[in-house]
């Protein structure tokens, strides 16, 4: 088992490609801590409720982990939000939501544990981007301007722990079919019109190879990404999308 003996933490692990993640990652034998907002239907994994948007909240969640297990080997910075909408249609408390979980989550993350990976000379870290860390689309100005953030993020932090064994690398999905996307067909169900069914042949046509993904397809290059058999990529942007980005 490829991570036999590693402690993992996955943030957002409770539901879509987190969850996905974390059954991977536990299946090739890590250790796997969920921090999460929401509790978790089945206790498969260690669940410690967490708020990333609270720096005190990540900082002491990071500090139970280590005082558990003495180290922390992987982590993937999955949670976030969306919104769908235009600048006029977002509410400056979206913009605060969106910038607190999806870009000071990730960076409170980072600042608690590349510390500690420091110490062990050792570390893999996957930060979650998306399709709109390359491209632009309509109706994401607050989430895209997040996952462009993400993927600038990735490339410093990259470079600057490298020295230290430190690899850090963004996975970029495109449209999966996660409780996220839901959220974001509901919205676009209400101000299109459009029955569900109709957005998903729009979804499915968008896509060059067809379909959208399921969450076990990110999580399986996320585990790859976390693996010894990655021995040198850092700073990579990969996209998960079926092709979408290379339009």
């Amino acid at each position: 088992m490829k991570f036999k003996d590693k402690i993992a933490i996955v943030t957002g692990g409770t539901t879509g490609i987190g969850l996905a993640t974390c059954n991977e990652l536990s299946q090739q034998g890590a250790r796997v801590y969920n921090l999460d907002i929401s509790v978790p239907d089945a206790n498969e994994h260690s669940f410690i409720p967490c708020d990333i948007a609270s720096y005190n909240e990540v900082q002491k969640a990071i500090e139970k982990i280590v005082a558990l297990e003495g180290k922390i080997d992987l982590l993937f910075a999955n949670a976030g939000i969306h919104l769908f909408a235009n600048i006029e249609e977002t509410d400056v408390a979206d913009l605060d939501r969106i910038i607190d979980i999806n870009i000071k989550g990730v960076f409170y993350m980072l600042k608690t544990v590349i510390p500690l990976m420091k110490k062990q000379n050792a570390g893999k870290i996957v930060l979650m981007g998306s399709d709109q860390s390359f491209v632009g689309k309509g109706q994401s100005a607050a989430y895209g301007m997040s996952k462009g953030a993400i993927g600038q993020l990735t490339k410093s932090t990259a470079i600057d722990y490298a020295p230290f064994n430190i690899q850090v690398n963004c996975v970029c999905p495109g449209t999966i079919d996660t409780p996220l996307l839901a959220k974001a067909v509901d919205r676009f169900e209400s101000l299109s019109g459009l029955s569900k069914a109709e957005i998903a042949t729009l979804l499915n046509e968008a896509q060059p190879m067809g379909r959208i993904a399921q969450p076990i397809e990110v999580a399986k290059t996320v585990s790859f990404l976390l693996s010894e058999e990655n021995s040198f990529m850092t700073g990579s942007l990969v996209p998960v999308d079926g092709g979408y980005t290379c339009q």
